[in-house]
């Protein structure tokens, strides 16, 4: 049954439709402006001559601009909407692509480029908690599991964002005509999520300060930053770890980065289905496994089937963590917009610690060899997911 609306008057199959179409492209889009940008990070290294730890700094400007931005947007969405902080993000992501691409084909320039990730990851920063929180009242809407479909979505629009990467970079596209097309489509196709469902009410209890001090809400947060480790540090590191650590030519490293979006999405996809008949913490439990499985297997190599093998159950076992954690987070709707701001916060800060950390470890161990920091992380998580269990399963 659906939940009331702001109005309480309860949203029509046709409106929950509308804006279940709505978020899902919401998703897409932001998985497409993030993959054209991920897909030429071996580019951005090569351009601006970077060590590995030089890189992770760089990329360390953008996850700053995330961490930054998420704490307002909780509250930039009860002042506005959703849908408003959605196109305002949008309109970010755009600016930082451009300002990315022209600090790396024009200016060769470190600080410029910093510059473009920072406001990219502003953009896309608040994009995602109101994309996340517009989900789960679609998903309360529905009365069914469907976070990780939209998800997916993101995942959907990764896979083509790395398969134009793989593309443009095997034809030797420059950077600037790349990521600038990305952003056009970003800012063309965006205003399609204005048929959002009316934003629900939320409590003085709802605000971020108090969300703050809530324990299962920072515990699941944790549990997010577990997850968005095991899936950003294949993000910023599964193509340089296969060139390096297997001497591989680019365009492979790329087809990785692409094979581990492909196999995010099928989870995704598929990961629906298992919720609604297993629940939340027996599924988490056993993604981390597998993603930790897929870990060892791409770490143990070299054959490519090993390989291969790896980075599609590291894929497989990093789709859930992050959506569930989300839905989890926006369980009770009084309190949606601060708890999942909150909790991509501290999920958002695996994308900042994530790249310098393993930058480090890789100028010093070897870029794949620096993905075991992952796999050591992600053996305790299994224990964590407890935090996600669905409302009506708790005492």
């Amino acid at each position: 049954m659906s939940e009331p609306t702001s109005s309480g008057v309860r949203p029509g199959v046709a409106t929950v439709t509308a804006a279940r179409n709505a978020v899902a492209t919401a998703f897409i889009l932001n998985g497409l402006g993030f993959a054209s940008l991920f897909s030429r990070v071996p580019d951005i290294r090569s351009g601006l001559d970077l060590d590995n730890s030089s890189l992770g700094l760089l990329l360390l400007s953008g996850a700053l601009g995330s961490v930054l931005a998420l704490p307002s947007a909780g509250a930039l969405i009860r002042r506005s909407s959703a849908a408003a902080v959605v196109r305002g993000g949008s309109v970010l992501v755009a600016v930082g692509l451009v300002v990315v691409a022209l600090g790396i084909d024009v200016a060769s320039s470190v600080a410029l480029s910093a510059v473009g990730l920072f406001v990219y990851g502003v953009g896309t920063g608040t994009w995602d908690v109101a994309m996340n929180v517009e989900g789960a009242a679609v998903e309360r809407g529905l009365g069914r599991s469907i976070m990780p479909r939209f998800h997916a979505g993101w995942s959907l629009g990764s896979v083509t964002g790395a398969g134009i990467g793989v593309l443009v970079t095997a034809a030797g596209v420059p950077m600037i005509g790349h990521l600038a097309l990305g952003a056009a489509v970003v800012l063309v196709a965006v205003p399609a999520t204005r048929r959002f469902l009316p934003a629900e009410p939320e409590s003085h209890a709802g605000s971020s300060g108090a969300a703050w001090r809530e324990p299962r809400t920072l515990a699941i947060g944790l549990m997010v930053l577990a997850f968005a480790l095991t899936e950003g540090s294949a993000n910023d590191w599964l193509a340089l770890a296969i060139i390096d650590g297997y001497d591989a030519p680019r365009w492979v490293g790329v087809g990785g980065f692409a094979l581990f979006v492909i196999a995010m999405t099928t989870g995704r996809l598929l990961g629906t289905f298992f919720l609604d008949r297993y629940g939340r913490v027996p599924v988490l439990r056993a993604t981390a496994l597998l993603a930790l499985g897929g870990l060892v297997l791409l770490l143990l190599g070299p054959h490519p089937v090993v390989v291969a093998l790896g980075v599609l159950a590291w894929g497989l076992g990093a789709s859930l963590g992050f959506p569930v954690g989300m839905s989890a987070g926006a369980d009770d709707p009084a309190h949606a917009a601060a708890r999942v701001s909150v909790v991509s916060t501290l999920g958002y800060s695996a994308f900042l610690a994530g790249p310098p950390l393993l930058g480090f470890v890789g100028d010093r161990v070897g870029t794949l060899q620096s993905l075991w920091v992952v796999a050591a992380i992600l053996a305790p998580t299994a224990l964590l997911v407890s935090v996600a269990r669905e409302p009506d399963a708790r005492d």
